[in-house]
């Protein structure tokens, strides 16, 4: 194996160790059918032959390359909200980004579905919260979106039921939650997001 494309190249591009074998004798003049060569053949024709040669190896690292060079660049990531100078609460949910995302699950060993999620990190301050997103939006009561704070809970209709989704807000329009198993992950999302801004149906405070 080769440790880096860089060596790759490298070797791609170095002569091949014969290749002097039947230079030696165009340069010194000694050449013979045996050898392999065209008495007929200018010595021009295969210093032209060594050169596509050469060419032919380069053209081939260099899309190699380009090919690793794409396969290399990162994902686009989620969003990523530091911990500090947040309430001890968001501060505990941001501590939890990418405990992976497991249906019917609710803590870090095993995973978080979105309402495990939020259930899990109330409980650690000591507040007990229903175990739906749904039954968690009609236990609590509602908060106008203006006045929506860090710690306050934002609900989606992400299915075509409301309340289906549910995460926590943070701070400039961004919440954090375990979204689904296609993303894998519990991470922060942004309210912007054409996607959560056309789902999102409303806020509820515990």
């Amino acid at each position: 194996m080769f440790q880096s494309t860089a060596d790759l190249i490298c070797r791609m591009t170095k002569p091949p160790t014969d290749r002097g074998r039947w230079i030696a004798p165009l340069v010194n003049g000694e050449v013979s059918n045996q050898q392999g060569i065209s008495m007929n053949k200018p010595l021009t024709f295969y210093v032209m032959q060594i050169h596509r040669h050469k060419l032919m190896h380069l053209m081939l690292a260099l899309a190699i390359l380009l090919v690793t060079g794409c396969a290399s660049t990162p994902e686009i990531k989620p969003l990523v909200v530091q911990p500090t100078a947040q309430p001890r609460l968001v501060s505990y949910a941001l501590s939890l980004q990418g405990i992976p995302y497991r249906y019917g699950k609710e803590s870090p060993e095993e995973g978080f579905d979105c309402s495990g999620f939020v259930r899990h990190v109330y409980k650690k301050q000591g507040i007990a919260l229903p175990r739906t997103a749904k039954d968690m939006a009609l236990a609590l009561p509602s908060i106008p979106k203006a006045a929506v704070h860090s710690g306050d809970l934002v609900f989606f209709n992400t299915n075509g039921q409301p309340f289906s989704h549910v995460g926590i807000y943070v701070n400039n329009d961004n919440f954090i939650h375990a979204p689904s198993q296609r993303t894998g992950h519990v991470l922060v999302s942004s309210l912007k997001n054409d996607y959560w801004h056309k789902h999102f149906i409303g806020v509820r405070r515990p």
